[in-house]
């Protein structure tokens, strides 16, 4: 059973397509990666399918219940979790109090094991925690949700090398633990990675579904993807 499933999704933005057609499948214990450039409306699909962007058709489902009707929190009760771009924490609570918001009767070992940078720094404010700790501490919170899907939306933007790698890793572990996982990310080499299933998204049309290991063995495939070259396209 897919956790998410997307069906010929699409969205306007002032009246003009945004998304056009969109179809993708989020299966329990895997992470898929969505690549485009900038402007390729990755953010924009996202918001979608959270709800707080109206799609204009088509249908979502999650574990096979649809969701495109529900309002953002209703979808996130019902089990889907959006991180989004911006790192927002509750800057003048501690870490641990973050967490704790995210659920009254939320069990923070879970949060502290995958990011034991986290419960070091438990009792510091978190507008005071670096920009990665910040990151680990919204995937997180998302977490403690417990949630059928999480997507996560560029997660590594404007952090250094050494912490992207870490959250990368991160995110594999939680797949490996049977967690469903949309992941739209800049650095696509690393993030092919640690995927399992790619979508190339361009001009929002899908332009490549297929395996991130066969997607990451061919730089020149994945450059013309997001150039544009018509020839390239595969599903």
């Amino acid at each position: 059973m897919s956790a998410l499933r997307v069906a010929d999704v699409h969205i306007n933005r002032a009246g003009l397509p945004v998304i056009r057609g969109v179809s993708l499948v989020v299966e329990p214990g895997s992470v898929s990666v969505l690549l485009g450039t900038n402007g390729s409306g990755k953010t924009t699909l996202l918001e979608g399918l959270s709800g707080i962007t109206p799609i204009a058709g088509g249908a979502i489902e999650l574990h096979c219940e649809a969701i495109h009707g529900l309002r953002p929190g209703l979808r996130a009760r019902k089990g889907l979790a959006h991180v989004e771009q911006g790192r927002t924490v509750f800057r003048t609570l501690t870490t641990d109090e973050n967490l704790r918001a995210a659920s009254r009767e939320a069990d923070l070992a879970a949060a502290y094991a995958l990011f034991p940078e986290l419960e070091r720094r438990k009792d510091v404010r978190a507008g005071l925690l670096s920009g990665g700790e910040q990151q680990m501490l919204v995937i997180a919170r998302a977490l403690l949700t417990r949630p059928k899907t999480i997507m996560i939306d560029e997660m590594s933007a404007g952090l250094a090398p050494v912490i992207v790698g870490r959250l990368m890793s991160a995110v594999r572990r939680l797949a490996e633990q049977g967690q469903a996982v949309l992941l739209v990310e800049q650095f696509a080499a690393l993030a092919l990675s640690i995927g399992d299933r790619a979508y190339v998204l361009r001009r929002g049309r899908l332009v490549y579904d297929g395996p991130c290991a066969a997607l990451a063995q061919s730089h020149d495939l994945l450059h013309r993807l997001y150039l544009g070259d018509s020839s390239a396209s595969q599903t």
